[in-house]
């Protein structure tokens, strides 16, 4: 008997069972593929092409030019146009002389939220670092205060390294005489990005130093925070800077604290160190009114002529 011949079915099933859907996804996956490896090849040219290699963060350096900018803000509705003719003259002639900059800012100028119009000091030295940014360094002088001694420099008789090293107040109470905050006993010259002097009553704030850089901006902002204008500090900006010269560290450790007479001597030794020939600038210290202050300035502005003019 024959039996009738039947093909055999394969024992096992088909290797694609769901053959319609397997080759969309299989393109998916090739493409996922495809893009991961083009970004790995992106990547190692942009590294390795000899003018793309990734080099380390390096701090944008100022090329000194302006060397210096010399900042004074003034108060129209106060004082006199004679008066602050004579304070613009006096930082005009002073940074020809050097080849430096000015920068007159107003009160009025900044919108100060309310904010006491001594801050215009921390607003304008802002302007001013937006304004050079290629400069050395920002002297901020009061109106209240003449240049004297125009053969001195910042860079060379106050902010030279060798010379801050020598005279840099360190170890000492920061706001005297019962501070715990002290300065610091190691920092070296080459490291001061703000230079300030005290008086009989703290801190002084009429005439500073701040090296340009992105610690100065640092600086700025933290010192111009919204928290602190909003607080009722007695001397507004001056206790800020106080406070947070105390208690931010890293701050502290830009801070070069000088003898007062290196940028800030007085008209009168009632509140701090009295001015003497020689001296790079006076400030009036005893204005109980602008009229007082114009006429305590009277002796200085022809002195300050006298010396621009024989120098």
């Amino acid at each position: 008997m024959h039996l009738a011949y039947h093909s055999r079915k394969a024992s096992s099933a088909p290797p694609f069972p769901r053959g319609a859907k397997m080759p969309g996804l299989r393109r998916s996956r090739l493409k996922v593929i495809a893009l991961a490896g083009f970004a790995l090849l992106t990547l190692l040219y942009l590294v390795t092409k000899p003018n793309g290699r990734h080099t380390p963060y390096k701090e944008y350096t100022p090329s000194g030019r302006p060397p210096v900018v010399v900042l004074t803000v003034l108060d129209e509705a106060k004082y006199s146009s004679t008066y602050l003719e004579a304070i613009k003259e006096n930082r005009i002639q002073y940074a020809e002389k050097h080849g430096y900059k000015t920068f007159f800012a107003k009160v009025g100028d900044y919108d100060m939220n309310n904010a006491p119009s001594s801050w215009t000091s921390v607003v304008a030295a802002r302007h001013v670092l937006t304004q050079f940014p290629d400069c050395r360094y920002l002297w901020f002088l009061d109106q209240n205060a003449l240049i004297m001694n125009p053969q001195r420099t910042i860079e060379a008789h106050v902010m030279d390294p060798a010379r801050l090293d020598e005279g840099m107040i360190k170890d000492y109470p920061v706001v005297p005489p019962d501070s715990i905050i002290k300065t610091f006993s190691h920092l070296r010259g080459r490291d001061v990005e703000f230079l300030l002097t005290q008086d009989k009553d703290g801190l002084s704030s009429g005439s500073w130093v701040l090296k340009n850089g992105e610690w100065a901006r640092f600086f700025l902002e933290t010192w111009f925070d919204p928290l602190y204008r909003s607080y009722n500090f007695q001397k507004a900006e001056t206790h800020a800077l106080e406070h947070i010269v105390q208690w931010h560290p890293t701050i502290l450790a830009r801070l070069g604290l000088v003898a007062q007479r290196t940028v800030n001597s007085y008209s009168t030794g009632d509140h701090g160190e009295a001015y003497q020939p020689g001296d790079l600038a006076v400030r009036f210290i005893d204005c109980s009114t602008p009229s007082a202050c114009e006429k305590e300035a009277e002796p200085y502005i022809a002195q300050s002529r006298a010396a621009f003019q024989s120098s």
